[in-house]
């Protein structure tokens, strides 16, 4: 049984004599597999099923001890479940989802079943936005727990401090990353509107999930319900560069807003000491609060920890004191994580997806490297990239690249070679994982940084070309 913390003792969320089984449908993506993480901590029996499980979050599922099972056949469901949990990747028609209407099985959604079963008693933290949740999720629950708050968080992916993406936490406060994807097939609302935070983070607001959004407006709509439920003792922590975001404040709002940004006439602002984004300095309304050297890079970057640190100010934290720690962050696994160097090739693996966030990654990158090589391997895998509702912006954001390798598999609803033609450096098309890091083998030499940028697990793509370097030596 784990161990308890200070708030599931203080708040008797954790009664030994109420232990359930739940099956989590959809457990392999970074939202429901930390689902499944806080409730085997809470003391539940887990089990989960998933069409495409792989790590970083297999691993962890793996090591909590929880039964996985491939694919979404009714017979994946033990029959003693008590509840289901509901993945927003399913919809009706899945047989899994069909068994449990038709047998009539208790189900929730996994932003429902962290309202009900974690949240209530906590000061939420949460941090929405296009770009950059993860990682600003990650730095805010990084300076808390350096403040000795011990939060609770759930991220949306395995954060290196911590060695999880999930955790109950002993303090008060808690971090979510703050999705605006739909919650379930029976609840259309994006998830955020579930958290109901104190604190809410709006780091920018793109169009994106082309598959549920018919354009910006819709999004918009959605961040304001957030904005709706943030209470008047609590803090909004806004990009002030951003207009689609003052936009949604314009529909009403009714919270304290504080700004962040480059300008030094916002509320927080951030002064680059290196064009990398690894050294700033940290204003507080004119003032400056000290500097910041860390191993991140980029001005996306920047943005992210400067908002994570508004945010600690809002729950109470003297900002300058933490400074220094940032020195020492990891991030998240697949932001810009370098695997390993072969053959003085360097390989990274980068979860960017959107054509805004890869355009930072890259600029983030080619700061640091100078003139050195950039090759990226790019999987079009998320709704909106497979929907080509980004094709005409793809080729723009990989300016910063010196040769690309696109996975086109067939079943691509658009033709990837008019990016390639239109790429300012060298493109090439790849029918296959195979091929593709054939090609990249081919292209590849000492001193490049290959850049392997997917929302998903790109069949082991990564690891399979940095095996086959090693394998050339």
């Amino acid at each position: 049984m784990p161990c308890r913390s200070r708030f599931v003792e203080s708040h008797a969320i954790f009664r030994e004599d109420v232990v359930l089984k739940l099956h989590i449908l959809g457990i392999a993506g970074t939202f429901m597999g930390g689902v499944a993480a806080l409730a085997r901590e809470l003391g539940h029996d887990v089990e989960g099923s998933d069409q495409a499980i792989y790590p970083p979050m297999s691993t962890q599922l793996e090591t909590l001890g929880i039964a996985l099972r491939q694919g979404y056949e009714p017979g994946n469901l033990s029959p003693d479940c008590d509840e289901i949990v509901v993945g927003n990747a399913l919809s009706r028609g899945n047989a899994a989802v069909e068994h449990v209407l038709d047998a009539g099985l208790r189900y929730t959604s996994g932003a429902e079943w962290l309202r009900e079963n974690v949240l209530p008693g906590r000061d939420t933290l949460a941090v929405a936005g296009t770009h950059g949740k993860t990682t600003t999720t990650t730095i805010l629950a990084y300076l808390l727990q350096a403040a000795g708050r011990e939060p609770g968080f759930l991220i949306g992916g395995v954060a290196e401090d911590f060695g999880v993406s999930a955790r109950i936490g002993g303090g008060t406060e808690f971090v979510v990353e703050a999705d605006e994807y739909d919650t379930a097939f029976f609840d259309k609302r994006s998830k955020f509107v579930h958290y109901r935070p104190l604190v809410a983070i709006l780091n920018n607001l793109e169009y994106d999930h082309a598959d549920i959004f018919p354009d910006v407006a819709a999004i918009q709509r959605q961040f304001h319900h957030l904005v709706r439920t943030v209470p008047a003792r609590g803090r909004l922590i806004v990009n002030g560069a951003d207009t689609r975001l003052a936009e949604v404040l314009a529909m009403g709002c009714w919270t304290p807003v504080e700004r962040f940004g480059f300008d030094a006439g916002f509320e927080w602002s951030a002064r680059l000491l290196r064009d990398d984004g690894s050294a700033f300095a940290v204003v507080h309304r004119g003032q400056e609060l000290g500097r910041v050297e860390w191993p991140m890079l980029g001005n996306h970057n920047v943005l992210n920890g400067l908002a994570a640190l508004a945010a600690c100010h809002a729950v109470g934290l003297e900002i300058a004191s933490l400074l220094p720690s940032l020195a020492a962050f990891r991030s998240v696994k697949r932001r810009l994580e370098v695997l390993g160097e072969s053959d003085g090739v360097t390989v990274y693996d980068d979860f960017a997806h959107h054509p805004t966030a890869i355009a930072t990654t890259l600029a983030g990158l080619r700061a640091k490297v100078g003139k050195a090589r950039i090759v990226v391997a790019m999987e079009p895998r998320s709704n909106s990239m497979r929907l080509g509702a980004h094709a005409d912006a793809l080729a723009p954001s990989l300016d910063g690249a010196d040769a690309v390798v696109f996975l086109h598999r067939p079943e691509l609803a658009w033709d990837a070679g008019k990016v390639v033609a239109a790429l300012r450096g060298d493109g090439r098309t790849a029918p296959d994982v195979e091929t593709l890091v054939a090609l990249l083998r081919d292209i590849a030499g000492a001193g490049d940084h290959v850049v392997f940028m997917s929302n998903g697990g790109f069949d082991g793509a990564p690891r399979r070309f940095l095996a086959a370097l090693r394998e050339s030596q």
